[in-house]
């Protein structure tokens, strides 16, 4: 048996180039997705990482050995390969991307077919285990490879999701921060009436501006400078992959995800009707309260992708959403987006003649939250017993669903333990009352840093 492979994460593939992630570990993984996804055809693309290319060409060998028909889409972001697995009626899918991740590491995202996810309890281990023992038999007739763009019938499905007729002729900042983002920027904006200032958004895998990672504090002025000085009306930040996307009201000010969830499930039901909408249990009291009001049923999922997915096509949930800035779609395959949501936003702020300051005002004021805050601590799971044994006797709720979750009359939290970093995360938020919120922030935090 070779070394382990040290670059499997719980939904993913993430590591440093080339000591945990190079093109022989990459061919080797195209091999065993190959053997155990079994797929016929698979789509493949790659991010603006400088490794990419390489490591994309590796797993499409190995894919090809193991008889797989490949078709490349080239560079794009992840929720393209989404998009084109499913599009194309492929067997499954592989990103060839690190996201938000310094620049010396890459990684893949896979999905199978109909997109449906693929993480630890759905073929990632199998997959790495094979990868490791690189006992391989190559079929006997070599896949075929095609490069193909998928790029025209994505972006009309995007555009799909607005009445283009009702848009406004919006002024929006956006900032690729040199990732993905900025083709389909270019593609999208003959489609639209909106004007574009564009900000670091060419691709460059050097990450001149930094990561790009805009939930990172020293990252999101770039964005609300530019909002500022331009008198915007809007303005929209990116991760690398594009995933996720993250909001600046026409003032600069940075909007958390969590009020964008609420925003949209109110927006879906408004157009649809009764419909449930998917969220994650970190914060959940606004999203709950808007979607109830709107007639619609709000239904709990664990946090992270391929859970989000699962619950959504259990219930068939119009529109998930988690407080990180992911959001998913039933009608994109049950599938994250980074841009339907910001064309929704710009959709909203047009029909209801309100800016985007407006429309999360009254709710940043009904729901106070502390934003997810991360701490890295030695012995994670004495904290959450002891966290519990401390607030469980004054809980009116204590659930476990995603590490713990304690409800009193005005204020709630939840902690958990990350699934991708060696931190915990904290999220605290009250009923109309910012000052406790922030107190009982600052009193949890000085509890965690005990330990």
């Amino acid at each position: 048996m070779s070394d382990p492979i040290t670059c499997f994460k719980a939904y993913d593939v993430r590591g440093r180039v080339p000591d945990q992630l190079n093109e022989d570990i990459a061919r080797r993984i195209g091999r065993g997705f190959a053997d155990v996804i079994k797929p016929t055809s698979v789509v493949v693309g790659h991010d603006i990482r400088l490794t990419s290319p390489a490591l994309k060409d590796a797993v499409i060998d190995g894919l090809r050995e193991q008889g797989v028909n490949v078709i490349d889409i080239g560079l794009c972001g992840t929720e393209e390969i989404y998009f084109a697995t499913s599009h194309l009626k492929a067997g499954g899918g592989i990103a060839v991307t690190a996201s938000h991740n310094p620049k010396d590491y890459n990684g893949m995202k896979f999905v199978r077919e109909e997109s449906r996810p693929i993480s630890s309890d759905s073929g990632l281990v199998e997959i790495k285990g094979l990868a490791e023992e690189n006992q391989f038999v190559a079929a006997p007739q070599r896949g075929s490879y095609e490069a193909m763009s998928t790029l025209d019938a994505y972006v009309a499905h995007l555009v799909s999701y607005v009445d283009v007729s009702k848009l406004k002729p919006l002024h929006i900042v956006c900032n690729a921060g040199n990732g993905g983002a900025g083709h389909v920027i270019d593609a999208l904006e003959p489609h639209l009436p909106f004007r574009f200032t564009k900000v670091h958004h060419e691709p460059d895998g050097e990450f001149p501006h930094g990561v790009p990672n805009p939930l990172l504090l020293e990252n999101r002025e770039a964005t609300a400078a530019v909002v500022r000085a331009e008198a915007a009306d809007l303005g929209i930040a990116w991760d690398g992959d594009f995933d996720r996307c993250f909001f600046f009201t026409a003032a600069g000010e940075f909007v958390e995800g969590y009020y964008i969830v609420g925003l949209l499930a109110d927006a879906f039901l408004a157009q649809y009707g009764p419909q449930r909408i998917v969220h994650d249990p970190r914060l959940t009291w606004n999203t709950r309260a808007m979607t109830e009001a709107a007639g619609g049923e709000a239904v709990q999922s664990r946090t992270g992708h391929a859970f989000i997915k699962q619950r959504m096509r259990e219930v068939d949930a119009i529109y998930g959403g988690e407080m990180s800035a992911h959001h998913y779609f039933r009608d994109f395959a049950y599938c994250d987006s980074g841009m339907i949501p910001w064309l929704l936003v710009a959709a909203l702020i047009s029909q209801r003649g309100r800016g985007l300051a407006e429309l999360v005002a009254e709710r940043e004021a009904a729901f106070p939250c502390s934003g997810e805050i991360n701490r890295e601590i030695a012995d994670p799971k004495a904290l959450l017993t002891q966290a519990e044994a401390l607030y469980g006797a004054d809980a009116t709720s204590i659930q476990h669903l995603d590490g713990l979750s304690v409800e009193m009359e005005q204020w709630r939290f939840n902690l958990r333990i990350s699934n991708t970093e060696p931190v915990v995360r904290l999220n605290v938020e009250s009923r109309a009352d910012s000052a406790l919120m922030k107190e009982k922030t600052e009193e949890l935090l000085a509890f965690i840093d005990q330990f």
